[in-house]
Order: structure tokens, then C-alpha cells, then sequence
């Protein structure tokens, strides 16, 4: 990070992660986003407004479904995501196979021009293929990102020469 961000936040600020290692003793955050010009997440909420016969309404909120499409992402020799992508879909893993970590990083908040740490949110996620294959343009697996359990508040510090990322909740 080189810059302080004030005023409109550009989109490449809302930084989105997910732990690699599936589980391993040590996380290790990829940054999503390479080849996608739109990453958005859903939140899907489950809400419902009834009117009574008296005419009073009542708002009921349940919740939320959240996801997220990453569609395209390209196979990369030696990317650790491609190599678990393509491990749940040569063993079509299900449940725990394909549950990891998530990462919304704040990269506006707290950090400086020297780097520092920034406010983040981890979440755990199921992420799981929706085709591989895809054009000439490469070999491609979408996949879907579903959010579940409770997000956790903590501080991310970004890589930095041989020391990797990672996250310290509050």
C-alpha cells in the first residue's frame, strides 16, 4: 500500500481472499481478482413484509444466503488455488473438501504509505466449481463462494519480501 485513500474508494481496495491451503496448519491468503473485471457479493437476504387484516405490517428479517461468482478464473501451472480447484473436481470433493477461509480486507482502513495492517473480516466459505473447460482463451474454472458461520473482526498485514500474509483477529 503507497497511498493514503480519501474521497471515492476504488474498487481495487475491497480487497477478497481465500486461504489456499483448505484447511492446512497455516493459511495462505490468494488475492481473487486477476482476470475478473467484476467481483461482487451477493448478500441474498431472506426477508418478508405481511399486512395483517388491521392493516399494520410486520417485517420479519431471517438472515442472509451470501455468495460470490468468480467466473472466468484461469488455470495457472503452479497457482495454489487452480491446483485445489482441480483437486475437488478430479475427486468431485464435497462438504469439508471444499470448505476453506474468506477474506474481505479494508485496504482504505488503518495501513499507511509504509504498509501497516488493515481492518479485516474472515468468514468461512465453501468454495466449489461450477465447470472447468471453456474457450481458447485458456482453461477455465468458475467457481461459486458460499459464505457461512459467523464473520470475525480482526487486522491483516499484507505480504512483505519472505513474510506472508496473514490475519490476527481481535
Amino acid at each position: 500500500m503507497s497511498e493514503n485513500i480519501t474521497g471515492k474508494i476504488a474498487r481495487k481496495y475491497m480487497a477478497h481472499f481465500l486461504d489456499s491451503s483448505f484447511g492446512g496448519a497455516t493459511p495462505s491468503w490468494y488475492r481473487i481478482g486477476e482476470d475478473l473485471e467484476e467481483f461482487s457479493v451477493a448478500l441474498n437476504p431472506d426477508t418478508e413484509q405481511k399486512k395483517n387484516i388491521l392493516g399494520n405490517s410486520t417485517f420479519v428479517h431471517n438472515g442472509y444466503e451470501i455468495s460470490a461468482d468468480a467466473e472466468p478464473f484461469f488455470a495457472r501451472v503452479g497457482d495454489p488455488l487452480f491446483e485445489k480447484l482441480q483437486g475437488i473436481i478430479d475427486t468431485q470433493a464435497t462438504d469439508d473438501g471444499c470448505k476453506t477461509f474468506a477474506l474481505e480486507v479494508h485496504l482504505w482502513e488503518n495501513g499507511s504509505a509504509e504498509g501497516g495492517t488493515f481492518v479485516a473480516y474472515r468468514q468461512p466459505c465453501y468454495v466449489v466449481p461450477t465447470s472447468y473447460g471453456g474457450d481458447t482463451s485458456g482453461y477455465q474454472i468458475p467457481f461459486t463462494i458460499s459464505y457461512v458461520g459467523d464473520k470475525v473482526k480482526g487486522e491483516f498485514t499484507p505480504a512483505s519480501g519472505n513474510t506472508p500474509a496473514s490475519f490476527v483477529a481481535d
